[in-house]
This record gives structure tokens, sequence and C-alpha cells, in this order.
């Protein structure tokens, strides 16, 4: 059997790619999945090149790519690839996952440097207590 001929129901696509059904409803409302054919009886009918195209979706969303990023990358699959365009989207990412890894590394900081003040036992004042209610800086 050639597995580009392959039909999946959607709920057996959402299977394949170990996505929730909804999710299949959810990226064709914004129409990064195209519509399947229906059989005569209007049941939708899903191919390999569907299955596919929600697994690029659900590596680039795993990747950090929001919706409208995706968006333009299959629009650049779909069409003429522009490797420095796909670049630019990639190099934009790493910079967002830079400022939120910084973001992180001073939350735990912060969060590492009031914890270490507690001392764990019974007492009046607690120094994290004391730094969730301290105005902010």
């Amino acid at each position: 059997m050639n597995t580009k001929t392959r039909e999946y129901s959607r709920g057996a696509l959402a299977k394949a790619a170990s996505v929730n059904i909804e999710t299949v409803r959810f990226y064709e409302q914004k129409g990064l999945m195209p519509d399947p054919p229906r059989t005569a009886a209007g049941h939708r009918c899903y191919s390999q090149e569907h299955l596919e195209r929600l697994m690029f979706i659900k590596r680039a969303k795993e990747l950090g790519f929001q919706l409208e990023e995706t968006g333009k990358l299959l629009a650049m699959v779909d069409g003429d690839i522009d490797c420095g365009a796909v670049q630019d989207i990639a190099n934009a990412n790493i910079a967002l996952i830079n400022a939120k890894i910084a973001d992180l590394t001073q939350m735990r900081n912060s969060l590492s440097e009031t914890a270490n003040k507690c001392t764990g036992g019974h007492v009046p004042e607690c120094a994290l207590i004391e730094r969730l209610l301290a105005p902010a800086e």
C-alpha cells in the first residue's frame, strides 16, 4: 500500500499526529490546514499530506514559532522557499527565547535569594512573604 494514498478521518489524523482532535479543528479554522476532500457521505478524508502538514505545524510550535510565523513558514513551503526569510523568522524566535531565558534566570535568582533568607522555623516574619508583600521595585 502506498503511504501517500492513506486516508484518515479527523480523529485518526489527530491520533496519528498525537494531537487533540480540537487542535486539528483549530488549525483548520486558522487556515493552516487545508480543507480536506469529503466522501460521498460528507465525511472528511485527510491524506498523508495533511498528516505531514499537521506534523510540521506541531514541530514549529514545539520550536516556539507563533501561529502567524508558522503560517509564513507554510506559505514558503507551499511556494518558493526563501531560506533567508526562514532564517530571519528563526533568528527572531531565538532572540525571544534568549529574552525569556534572561527573564527566567532573573526570576530564579530573585526567588533563590529570597528563599535563602528564610530560616525555615516559626518566626513572626517570613522573608519570602515579606518580599511578596513588598511594593514593586
